[in-house]
């Protein structure tokens, strides 16, 4: 069997149980654990730690979708991290991401990605190539590919729309189905493209978001 078809067919872990992280994965989790957060940053947070603590409260499922403009670098970090960070503190929730338009999931991010640890196999498309990312042996791997924020693989209503450019967040006001709209704002990695240094800013760019949803989860109480 192919590695990607292979890939598809694991079975999900238990979204309320811990996980063992790749180690190469989980010597980047502990290095960035070791950082503490910008002065106030736990203040732009907050918002999204209240969120998903109220849905687990009131029994809810908690259904992030991260949102840039073309999908393509920072929501895609985004949900990758977010999803390994809640596992990593057994926090039940859903993830997803999209875009104000539809381009593809740059190398350059699925290259650091790869360099924090995580296994990434890709189905070999050229245009909008499909990445199946994983940050365990045991986990099911996520399907990352660039897509709308409207598209029918995300939620169509009852999630937080976390916006984390801010090219999106100014000129999308309105996220249909939204029930909250959060702006957690990154840096585009984008302009180092063509720079010797592109791999070095985009692992910055992929380790402050992994810190800032590392810090969202740890801050979650599962209701007893």
């Amino acid at each position: 069997m192919h590695a990607f078809q292979a890939l598809v067919a694991v079975n999900p872990c238990p979204m309320n149980k811990k996980v063992r992280l790749f180690p190469e994965l989980e010597r980047s989790v502990d290095k960035i654990r070791d950082c503490a957060l910008p002065r106030n940053r736990g203040e732009v947070l907050k918002p999204l730690i209240a969120y998903v603590q109220q849905k687990l409260n009131t029994g809810q499922e908690a259904h992030l979708v991260f949102i840039c403009t073309h999908n393509s670098r920072r929501s895609q970090f985004a949900q990758i991290w977010a999803h390994t960070a809640a596992a990593v503190h057994g926090i039940p929730i859903l993830t997803s991401s999209g875009g104000t338009e539809v381009t593809a999931f740059h190398e350059n991010a699925v290259r650091s990605l790869i360099r924090s640890g995580f296994e990434v196999v890709t189905d070999g498309s050229s245009i909008n190539p499909v990445y199946l990312v994983r940050h365990s042996p045991h986990a099911e791997p996520l399907r990352m590919y660039s897509k709308s924020y409207e598209d029918l693989a995300n939620a169509s209503d009852k999630f937080v729309a976390v916006m984390t450019c801010a090219h999106a967040d100014e000129n999308c006001p309105f996220i249909p189905g939204a029930e909250q709209r959060i702006p957690i704002r990154y840096d585009d990695p984008k302009v180092f493209d063509d720079s010797p240094e592109a791999g070095l800013h985009y692992d910055a760019c992929s380790l402050q978001i992994a810190s800032d949803m590392l810090y969202i989860f740890s801050k979650i109480n599962i209701p007893s």
